[in-house]
């Protein structure tokens, strides 16, 4: 089941967090319709999880990373996001379906997700007021946009080869040659 299914009734968050397709297939909601999320290239996984890495061995309590991190948008009832990662400061509890106040957002970019992540998920991740920072990284050359909110306004830095990731709200700076090294 797909956006391209309009029969099926919309569904919201509450509804879509205990469906199953009866399949492995891993879903985001999106306007109230399940969309099939493709599998990541072993690029993809592999830059992922290298910003994973350099946010962990940086991050100090309570702040932790979450890979695969779901995020609800607040006052939308219609879509959950899996996000590549998120870091939040807040107490984690068993059986929570979503992170709890995400400080940090990251994508990485691929050619069959960048249109979504840019023009459905960026908005969306920019409405919730816990998130500081947004991260959108490419998986096809070494290049950044980090978004920062800054008194109440969202500022974009475009950082293209080397160059250093700065996130204020953690006080965590993570290098751009770290990330992609063995990679590109």
């Amino acid at each position: 089941m797909g956006m391209s299914d309009p029969a099926r009734p919309l569904m919201t968050v509450e509804e879509f967090l205990v469906w199953d397709d009866g399949t492995d297939t891993r879903y985001e909601l999106i306007a109230g319709r399940p969309v099939a999320m493709a599998p990541p290239s072993p690029f993809h996984g592999a830059l992922a999880a290298a910003i994973l890495t350099q946010f962990a061995s940086r991050l100090r309590p309570p702040c932790r990373t979450i890979s695969e991190a779901g995020i609800a948008v607040a006052d939308r009832s219609d879509s959950y996001f899996q996000a590549d990662m998120a870091v939040t400061c807040r107490p984690l509890e068993a059986g929570m379906t979503q992170v709890p106040d995400p400080a940090v957002i990251v994508e990485v970019l691929s050619p069959s997700t960048e249109a979504t992540d840019r023009g459905v998920k960026l908005p969306a991740y920019r409405e919730i007021p816990s998130v500081q920072e947004i991260l959108l990284l490419s998986s096809t050359r070494k290049r950044a946009e980090l978004w920062h909110r800054r008194d109440g306004e969202w500022r974009v830095q475009d950082i293209i080869g080397d160059g250093v990731l700065q996130f204020g709200s953690l006080d965590v700076g993570i290098s751009m040659a770290a990330l992609y090294e063995g990679l590109l």
